[in-house]
């Protein structure tokens, strides 16, 4: 993805321009990674309005640095916020911005205080603007970590018997999406059984499960950097009416949040699609979170969808959809899918089927 990581630190120069600035330092991980392709946990990344970007890691970093991105000037400083800041400065900079999300206070007063001759002033995000579409390659990317998801699922379905623990099965589930080729688990696995399941994200334990029991497993593959996220409840023996009511009642507002995740809806209305489905069936209260977030280099990124959500989904921008029922002392449900909203409908990438699974 060499030219796609040049394109956007072209068009992130385009934005610092507009922003009236004469260059950006990144420090946030993710985006540094995002504009070079390094992966590392100490690196900065200047990009100037009119001027080759610069490139700053230390030296456990540096032979990737210049493999991954050989076109992108290197400098090897520990310190690399303040190596890049003194270079813009001596490169004539006269307002060097910085992402405020990025900085602690303290960080911001130890990179300031460098007096370098340069104004250093807050330039918003960004680079986030421009994660938010994802591009084609992006896309194939997530697809493959929902597939690698889908997978693990299929084959976790046998260890989801009476007597297994939440945390045997968490712990299976993971070992099965680094054995089908994820790089790593996008976030810790939620595996809720029983009255459990009335905790969004409860964390798995020493609880076994029980016939009888609903059980939402919540999880998702990293690959090559990007996630999967996909939450499925299944049934352990023969579900009570209750509980298929539950599933259905969730399942229904589930494809209704799906079909709402076009190009140009406002993310509330996407909301909205899954809730009023279920506050129309007395659960409004039960149902205690967003329907979704963005999701690509970070498990939860813009746009998150909740009621007071603002802004529109447009082309390409991949999203989950997840709404859920949650009942003090009983159980809950819910469903989740990764999908990217398209011109032509919204795409589901997570492909395991939603029909309530009896085990």
């Amino acid at each position: 993805m060499g030219d796609e990581h040049a394109v956007r630190r072209t068009d992130l120069a385009r934005l610092v321009a507009d922003r009236d600035a004469d260059a950006l330092l990144v420090t946030r991980l993710v985006n540094v990674r995002y504009l070079t392709g390094l992966d590392s946990s100490n690196a900065a990344l200047l990009v100037r309005a009119d001027g080759p970007p610069v490139l700053a890691t230390d030296a456990r970093y540096a032979g990737t640095a210049a493999e991954v991105c050989p076109d992108v000037e290197l400098v090897v400083d520990r310190k690399a916020a303040e190596a890049l800041l003194g270079r813009a400065a001596g490169g004539g900079a006269r307002r060097v911005g910085f992402e405020p999300h990025a900085l602690t206070v303290e960080r911001h007063a130890d990179l300031a205080a460098l007096d370098v001759g340069a104004e250093f002033a807050p330039l918003g995000r960004p680079v986030e603007e421009l994660r938010y579409v994802k591009d084609e390659g992006e896309i194939a990317l997530i697809a493959e970590a929902c597939a690698i998801t889908d997978r693990a699922f299929e084959a976790i379905l046998p260890s989801i018997r009476p007597g297994a623990t939440e945390r045997e099965i968490a712990v299976a589930l993971e070992r099965l999406m680094i054995d089908f080729g994820a790089d790593d688990i996008a976030f810790a696995s939620i595996v809720a059984s029983g009255p459990n399941g009335a905790v969004p994200h409860h964390h798995p334990g020493a609880r076994p499960v029980e016939s009888g029991d609903l059980v939402t497993l919540d999880f998702g593959a990293r690959y090559r950097g990007y996630n999967a996220d996909m939450t499925r409840t299944v049934a352990v023996g023969t579900p009570a009416d209750w509980q298929r009511d539950v599933y259905d009642l969730v399942l229904s507002a589930q494809l209704a949040a799906v079909e709402a995740a076009v190009p140009g809806a406002e993310t509330k209305a996407v909301d909205a699609a899954a809730r009023d489905v279920v506050t129309a069936a007395g659960h409004g209260g039960d149902f205690t979170h967003g329907v979704g977030h963005g999701i690509g280099l970070e498990v939860h990124e813009a746009p998150l969808m909740g009621y007071d959500g603002t802004g529109k989904l447009r082309d390409r921008v991949p999203v989950t959809a997840e709404p859920g029922v949650y009942l003090a002392g009983r159980g809950g449900v819910r469903i989740e899918d990764t999908l990217v909203a398209r011109e032509g409908g919204p795409e589901r990438l997570t492909r395991t089927t939603k029909e309530l699974l009896v085990l």
